[in-house]
């Protein structure tokens, strides 16, 4: 049995049109361990829109012409960033939820039931997907609830992980009230780790301090140097996760766990402390170059980048079970993702929405309900 039905697209060609479009598609009857869902929810995540407009000018969006859908620019010097997809209509949507309609022989068991999935292609009717890449909702969870329970619960999850692996006893976290940033404040809290929350209004301090967060700095405050070097000395931070990507934030982060490093060293060293310093990048809301001046935090240090699953891959089959049963067990509770708009897949493409969405504001998260229309 096959389905029909819709599925956004991106594609950029030769020229640097990007075009994005609602194409009709069918779904083919799932193999042995294979089923196919009915999309019910699909959240719009920052790596969603990395996808979904590339490095496209959106000053430029317009209607596509001839048929239905969005067209944009990219400029000829960002072309080059994305040699390897010119030419491909992508199927958009890194996670989801929905009901199995259709179930191979090996996956029977789940026929009927709501999943939460990963895997792309999620701004569609159907997806058909390995029936290893689902999680069955727990009794009483709805669509919305599954919808974001692998990209954002995963990765705080996984800095977690990583600082415990890498010798760590506490962490500073950027753009930190985002859905993201509550969800490893919460996990914080729980494990007793200590956590230091940056973030760029009076407003987003509020927002952690009302979950119980200790450390709020405001980026934006006189004093915020003083507040971080305080935050650092009580906590003894070390570990940096980045969602900013650009600007001399990194930068004060790193000089600010050196100098309280060297306030307890006993001989002086002209290579500074021999505190390492991680700082992981893990984002890009600042899209201009990250500054970084080495000199001012000594040499031992390292600053790279932090993806989802070059984590997973790495941590193995038995942390992802184990994290992934931990995303389930509180998936109402820790991880639960809140939506201020619920929009259908065809609205994903009117000009203002995509607008909206695509600004990333911290409290404004989109939901998209393929059944809406």
């Amino acid at each position: 049995m096959a389905f029909e039905g819709r599925e956004l697209r991106s594609k950029i060609d030769a020229d640097g049109n990007l075009t994005l479009s609602l194409d009709v598609v069918q779904t083919d009857a799932p193999g042995d361990d294979e089923i196919v869902v009915r999309v019910e929810a699909a959240p719009i995540n920052p790596s969603d829109l990395g996808l979904l407009l590339g490095p496209a000018d959106l000053s430029t969006l317009r209607p596509l012409e001839g048929r239905d859908g969005l067209a944009l620019t990219v400029p000829q010097q960002r072309l080059s960033s994305v040699t390897g997809r010119l030419g491909q209509a992508l199927p958009v949507g890194n996670e989801g939820a929905g009901t199995v309609v259709a179930a191979g022989r090996n996956a029977k068991a789940l026929e009927g039931r709501l999943v939460g999935m990963w895997g792309g292609a999620m701004y569609a009717d159907y997806r058909k997907i390995a029936a290893r890449d689902v999680i069955p909702l727990p009794a009483g969870a709805t669509a919305a609830d599954g919808a974001s329970m692998f990209i954002n619960p995963l990765t705080a999850l996984g800095f977690v992980e990583t600082a415990r692996r890498e010798g760590h006893k506490a962490i500073i976290h950027t753009a930190a009230a985002s859905n993201l940033g509550q969800m490893l404040q919460k996990i914080c809290l729980a494990d007793d780790i200590p956590l230091i929350n940056i973030v760029r209004s009076a407003e987003q301090v509020e927002i952690l301090r009302g979950i119980g967060a200790a450390h709020v700095l405001n980026s934006q405050d006189a004093d915020f140097a003083e507040q971080l070097d305080a935050a650092v000395e009580a906590t003894g931070a070390t570990i940096a996760f980045d969602a900013i990507g650009g600007g001399p934030l990194a930068t004060q982060i790193m000089q600010t766990i050196e100098a309280v490093a060297a306030r307890s060293m006993t001989t002086y060293s002209r290579y500074g402390s021999n505190q390492f310093k991680q700082l992981y990048i893990y984002g890009a809301l600042d899209p201009s170059p990250l500054i970084l001046n080495r000199l001012r935090f000594g040499f031992e240090w390292s600053v790279s980048g932090w993806l989802l699953m070059p984590f997973l891959a790495k941590a193995g089959a038995e942390v992802v079970s184990r994290l992934q049963q931990r995303v389930a067990d509180e998936l109402t509770t820790t991880f639960a993702s809140h939506y201020s708009r619920v929009i259908g897949l065809a609205e994903a493409l009117q000009p203002d929405i995509l607008r909206a969405y695509e600004k990333k504001a911290t409290g404004e998260k989109f939901l998209i309900a393929p059944s809406r229309g």
